[in-house]
């Protein structure tokens, strides 16, 4: 496949690393999907997954740092971007979001791979590295979270409750047309709720407001939230009849290192108790001074953390 160079997102071109980026289209399923790749072709792959509201170019700060020893490979994720965007909530199932990547996988040979998954790319990556061993080797998550704790905590009516009754707003319908009115203005204020997002520039709102603005990406985008069987309670009314998730079948037991920024208002520390249980084979860094948007705001710490644990 020949890299497609002349369709870079606008504002995440090369980085201050003269990395080179390389912008690919291909198929999935028979289904139209574009990722970005930084390093030579032979490196050992890092699969990179962004999340909400981001896309593949996120990545372009950290790839930087970790190109010279990896070949990152940072898809725009069903519904985001350049990639397929099906207008149904039902094709935003888990599992179908979880074999687009197994296709891509796939495509780029095989695996295994270390996947990097970051807020709703974490989802995908535990769920991914749990279910298809073959594929993944290793498992890093920045500012992410396993859905069975995640469902623990927003079902208990406590502080993660609060911090989450956001997804019970885009769940409801219209909510995507109001994330882009006036310019993304709703949208933009989720994006910067309670959280430092100083490390925007002018140049990379205007790549990110691109993206959204493609058609039906906001309700594919949304789609994630309505699409996910996970339950919110209300501040103070924990959800009593709890389906239980299947502990063994989400256990990850390849080597798992978690990044974690202190200052994150969105996913709290919470989430974390019990991960051991799940992931036997885990290490977590915590980073103070950075919140949910650490690979933005700490990209040198980040990558000195994967760099030495990946030694």
């Amino acid at each position: 496949m020949i890299p497609d160079k002349g369709r870079i997102p606008k504002g995440c071109g090369r980085s201050d690393r003269k990395t080179i980026m390389h912008s690919h289209h291909i198929s999935l399923n028979d289904q139209p999907f574009h990722y970005l790749e930084w390093g030579s072709k032979g490196a050992p792959i890092l699969l990179m997954l962004h999340g909400f509201p981001e896309y593949s170019g996120a990545w372009t700060e950290l790839a930087a740092r970790l190109s010279h020893r990896f070949r990152c490979i940072a898809p725009d994720q069903r519904g985001y971007g350049q990639s397929w965007t099906p207008a149904e909530v039902g094709d935003y199932a888990t599992g179908k979001l979880v074999g687009d990547m197994v296709a891509l996988i796939d495509h780029l040979g095989g695996g295994p791979v270390t996947v990097v998954g970051h807020d709703w790319g974490a989802s995908v990556a535990y769920v991914l590295a749990a279910r298809h061993p073959e594929r993944v080797d290793r498992l890093i998550i920045l500012n992410g979270v396993h859905p069975i704790p995640f469902q623990r905590e927003m079902a208990r009516g406590g502080a993660q409750s609060a911090a989450s009754q956001y997804i019970l707003w885009l769940r409801r319908d219209g909510s995507e047309a109001r994330l882009a009115e006036n310019d993304f203005a709703k949208l933009m204020d989720l994006f910067s709720a309670k959280m430092d997002l100083s490390w925007m520039t002018p140049a990379k709102r205007d790549a990110y407001k691109t993206e959204w603005a493609r058609p039906g990406r906001m309700r594919g985008m949304v789609n994630w939230y309505r699409a996910s069987p996970l339950q919110v309670a209300a501040s103070g009314q924990p959800i009593a009849d709890l389906p239980e998730l299947p502990q063994a079948a989400l256990t990850v037991h390849q080597p798992h290192l978690l990044i974690w920024g202190t200052g994150d208002t969105a996913l709290l520390t919470d989430c974390l108790d019990g991960l051991e249980d799940l992931a036997p084979d885990l290490t977590i860094h915590r980073i103070d001074g950075a919140d949910h948007w650490i690979c933005h705001q700490k990209p040198d710490d980040v990558a000195a953390h994967i760099l030495d644990w990946m030694a």
